[in-house]
């Protein structure tokens, strides 16, 4: 496995090879515990990459392994008000499991920051569970910290209201 030629790139939502891996990997994640545990409806996995297209802030980072589909980083530009510049939130994050190991994460996050920075972002953002100290440490390692806020108020919460 570790002679596979790794590609990493910026997808294209209208690529066909590209809209299908995104698909794919997306839904390797939503199977495993950390995404949920079960798979995406049809409809959704059919309509995601166009829906993806019409989002002038979306963009999403592939990893492909001997040609084979085996991540991916998908991100969202936001705006942070503090620094008055754009921000790039990182919304998914996946390594297909055979795929672990091979420094995929590390890679994908490189590319993304190469594109936040030419973007002009001050910054990128995400959100990892608690329980997961495998993703954890791969953001660590690439130099992300769990805020830049006094302790004394407590941790940063990732609240949601379903609509």
């Amino acid at each position: 496995m570790e002679s596979a030629e790794i590609l990493v790139l910026q997808a294209s939502y209208s690529n066909p090879t590209h809209a299908e891996a995104i698909c794919l990997v997306l839904n390797h994640y939503a199977e495993d515990p950390m995404g949920g545990g079960k798979s995406l409806p049809t409809h959704v996995l059919q309509q995601l990459p166009g829906e993806l297209a019409k989002r002038p802030h979306a963009f999403s980072v592939l990893a492909f392994v001997g040609g084979e589909p085996a991540g991916l980083v998908n991100c969202f530009e936001g705006f942070s008000t503090f620094a008055c510049r754009p921000l790039v939130n990182v919304h998914d994050v996946v390594v297909v499991s055979k795929f672990r190991g091979l420094g995929l994460s590390q890679k994908m996050l490189h590319k993304v920051e190469d594109i936040a920075r030419q973007r002009g972002s001050c910054k990128i953002t995400l959100e990892v569970l608690e329980g997961n100290p495998v993703a954890q440490a791969s953001y660590g390692k690439f130099g992300f910290s769990p805020g830049m806020f006094d302790p004394a108020h407590g941790r940063m919460l990732f609240w949601t209201k379903a609509l």
